[in-house]
């Protein structure tokens, strides 16, 4: 029933058919009045700030997404501190009610501190405001400085492969690394689209890109098996067209782990040429984890016996040489390099797909 909530991320201006935006649109429907997100540069960053327009809304209460591009690929730092600031926030405010408790304001403060989620503390801020400004303590005034921050907030930090896996991957790792409640939204294309196409870290062996004119030689960097390495990260890999309940649930766990969640979402872009466009994408999608081009899973230490679930069927890799060959990026090699090198780089790119699913299947069992 996800399409029936609200968004708060309604009409932006990506390409049509863009694989990125439906990701961002079930962020802000499931999370959207309470996001602050730190956003790359990149597509993301252009479609959600085209001046004078934003795809983000308030609701009725004047609730939604705070959102802010700082320089050039610093939003996992810029993100982290967002976090860091707000639990600083936070913990002032816990300290005043707690060391006010028993002054004219115990009922409103026991309520608040009582609060278990978002929801609750929401329905009990305005309680809260009301009996500071009545009171006659001075103590308690302070809260007034922190009206909006009486409910906490989800911070997202979100941006394209480019950043993630590349550019951005230091403060990436940083952010990981250390066990500061942020989430990580990867929105993987696969290449640097918004710059024409470049080849990234996340491109695939035997892709044609910018810098990899002749078909990218190297595997994709396996971004998600290194967040899992260090143990405390939430890690899901998800493709929207494929499974769309996988994609909530990973989304929903994400958000609810208190610590550093990273999502890595397929996302096909109008560089990869797919035949039909992209208004097929969410065929792709799917096509994608059946042929084990790219597989489903959620990786949670909470669940610390069995952290990691696989949550694709065994992907049928006959159907994998196909599948390239529905994209221009990778069909246009044949014409490059001929048939029979072509199909050499298409068997490594094959290889390196099922060295994944067996380490992944590995780490499982």
């Amino acid at each position: 029933g996800m399409q029936f909530v609200k968004p708060y991320f309604e009409v932006s201006g990506s390409c049509p058919g863009c694989g990125e935006t439906p990701y961002y649109r079930l962020a802000s429907q499931l999370f959207g009045k309470d996001m602050m997100v730190a956003n790359a540069t990149g597509c993301s960053m252009i479609y959600c700030s085209a001046v004078p327009s934003t795809p983000f809304i308030k609701d009725e209460n004047g609730e939604g997404v705070a959102w802010a591009n700082s320089l050039f690929e610093d939003n996992a730092e810029y993100g982290y501190g967002m976090a860091l600031a707000q639990n600083f926030k936070e913990a002032r405010i816990l300290s005043i009610m707690e060391e006010n408790l028993e002054g004219d304001c115990k009922e409103a403060f026991t309520k608040y501190l009582a609060a278990a989620d978002r929801d609750a503390q929401r329905a009990v801020k305005d309680e809260v405001i009301a009996a500071v400004k009545a009171s006659a303590n001075p103590a308690v005034k302070e809260l007034l400085d922190y009206e909006r921050d009486l409910v906490g907030k989800s911070v997202w930090i979100v941006g394209g492969d480019g950043w993630a896996y590349d550019i951005g991957y230091g403060g990436l790792d940083h952010v990981i690394a250390n066990n500061v409640n942020v989430n990580i939204l990867v929105l993987d294309t696969e290449m640097y689209s918004n710059t024409g196409g470049q080849a990234s870290k996340a491109t695939q062996s035997a892709a044609i890109a910018k810098f990899a004119a002749g078909g990218k030689t190297t595997a994709k960097k396996d971004l998600g098996q290194i967040a899992m390495a260090y143990g405390h990260v939430y890690v899901a890999s998800v493709s929207m067209g494929a499974n769309p309940a996988q994609t909530i649930k990973a989304f929903k766990e994400a958000e609810s782990y208190n610590g550093p969640s990273l999502i890595l979402a397929y996302a096909p872009c109008d560089q990869h040429g797919i035949k039909g466009g992209l208004s097929n994408h969410q065929k792709v999608q799917k096509a994608a984890v059946a042929c084990g081009y790219t597989t489903l899973y959620r990786f949670d230490p909470r669940n610390e016996e069995h952290p990691l679930t696989i949550d694709s069927k065994e992907p049928d890799f006959t159907k994998f040489h196909d599948f390239l060959l529905n994209e221009n990026r990778y069909k246009q090699l044949v014409s490059k390099l001929g048939a029979e090198a072509a199909d050499v780089a298409f068997a490594k790119t094959e290889a390196d797909a099922k060295k994944r699913y067996a380490r992944l299947v590995a780490l499982a069992k």
